[in-house]
């Protein structure tokens, strides 16, 4: 065969083997599919987060009034007393040996002024007809005002006396939930005023009870525009209690801030019908931050961070993503309040962000946002709570850091 021919064959042979290796044109990836959903629209109320201490409304020290042995306990330590209840009691026959003197000296007394009254009708019939000087009727005169004063002085003495017998049996002055008793039975107990007498035990009143906090000048300064100076309500839960399932309402706001620390204390009033609150506890208190109005709401996971803003996605009419900054504000049932960057009809992307990049296109389907999802709070919230809002709405503890490059945000800026 002919060396040219034979060459113009091996060459065509070598074209068809490389067109058939040749890759074939890549079709364009799917558009990815994201769930989109408009921003709950409602009345809503911000509120203030605080961290409170219980105390109770009514504390006393139950102390002893007169001082003798203690002979008897008569309650259980940490039972709940009524008012009035007996106590303790203190040996009383010391006391009571002197309420009867007392009250013997006081008949003596008596007896004393009527003899008195009657020598001095005597001698005033006897001056009327002058058959006795006025000297003598004037002495008689005071005899008998001394000893209507010596019944008045020895009656102060029998209701003193009196009074130390009553001071033996140790009653509740109010009635709420008791110590342990301090002084056992069979001690030598002290008596006297203010602090002078032996502590004996304490009781605390329950319900209702106080939930007392501190807020900062700038809150106190807004709640005074919002005119809140008056009774408003309040909102309370316990470490192990999910939201605020208590309510109350602020009675006493003080009158001055402390200069060490810039903060007003307030306090609010709490019923306690269960009894579990007690003094000291620690609890999660929410005041009213704003008046009502009109807001746009996203669920926290359809927020994205850059750096210092925040941002959503938002799917136009032509089916592409685009990259929207918004102004966030505090949670509200679950959902975070958006206060600019939004309008009522945009549809926000809510779940698939992580595959969104601006001007893409994206099959998007529909989603309703629930409205009535309970709220993440944690059993010890309180100050962190409100770090997390100063660090930024919408960013979480776990958020507050970097985030990974597949959270859906924009490209070229860096975490």
């Amino acid at each position: 065969m002919n060396p040219t021919k034979q060459l113009v064959i091996v060459s065509a042979l070598a074209l068809a083997v490389a067109a058939c290796e040749a890759p074939q044109a890549s079709a364009p990836p799917p558009a990815p599919r994201v769930e989109v959903s408009p921003p709950v629209e409602r009345d809503v109320v911000e509120w203030d987060e605080y961290t409170a201490r219980l105390e109770a409304v009514d504390f006393v020290e139950v102390r002893a009034r007169v001082s003798g042995h203690l002979d008897s306990v008569h309650f259980e330590e940490g039972a709940l007393v009524a008012a009035k209840d007996l106590l303790f009691v203190i040996d009383p026959r010391p006391y009571e040996a002197t309420l009867r003197r007392a009250e013997a000296e006081l008949a003596l007394s008596k007896a004393r002024l009527a003899l008195a009254r009657k020598r001095f009708e005597r001698v005033a019939n006897l001056v009327h007809r002058k058959a006795m000087s006025q000297e003598e009727a004037d002495t008689r005169a005071a005899e008998a005002r001394q000893a209507e004063a010596s019944v008045a002085a020895v009656a102060a003495a029998v209701e003193a006396a009196r009074l130390d017998v009553e001071f033996t049996h140790v009653k509740a002055p109010v009635a709420g939930r008791v110590s342990r008793k301090l002084i056992t039975e069979g001690n030598l107990v002290n008596g006297g005023s203010g602090t002078q007498g032996t502590l004996l035990t304490t009781i605390v009143s329950l319900d209702p009870i106080y939930a007392v906090f501190e807020a900062d000048e700038r809150s106190h300064l807004k709640y005074a525009r919002l005119g809140q100076n008056g009774d408003r309500p309040v909102r309370v839960g316990l470490a192990d209690e999910e939201g605020f399932p208590r309510e109350g309402s602020m009675d006493f706001v003080d009158n001055r801030l402390d200069p060490a620390t810039g903060t007003m204390i307030g306090r609010a009033v709490l019923p306690n019908h269960d009894l579990l609150l007690s003094p000291g506890l620690f609890v999660r208190l929410r005041v009213p931050g704003s008046a009502r109005y009109r807001a746009l709401l996203l669920p926290d996971e359809a927020i994205g961070t850059d750096q210092a803003e925040k941002f959503v996605w938002v799917v136009n009419g032509e089916s592409r993503a685009e990259y929207r900054a918004v102004r966030t504000g505090p949670l509200d049932e679950g959902l975070r309040i958006v206060r600019e960057g939004l309008a009522p009809g945009d549809r926000v992307i809510v779940a698939g962000t992580q595959r969104v990049r601006p001007g893409i296109e994206v099959a998007a389907s529909g989603r309703t946002t629930d409205t009535k999802l309970p709220q993440p709070e944690s059993a010890g919230a309180g100050p962190d709570m409100r770090r997390a809002e100063r660090r930024g709405p919408g960013v979480s503890e776990e958020r507050s850091g970097r985030e990974p490059a597949s959270t859906g945000r924009a490209p070229g800026v860096k975490g």
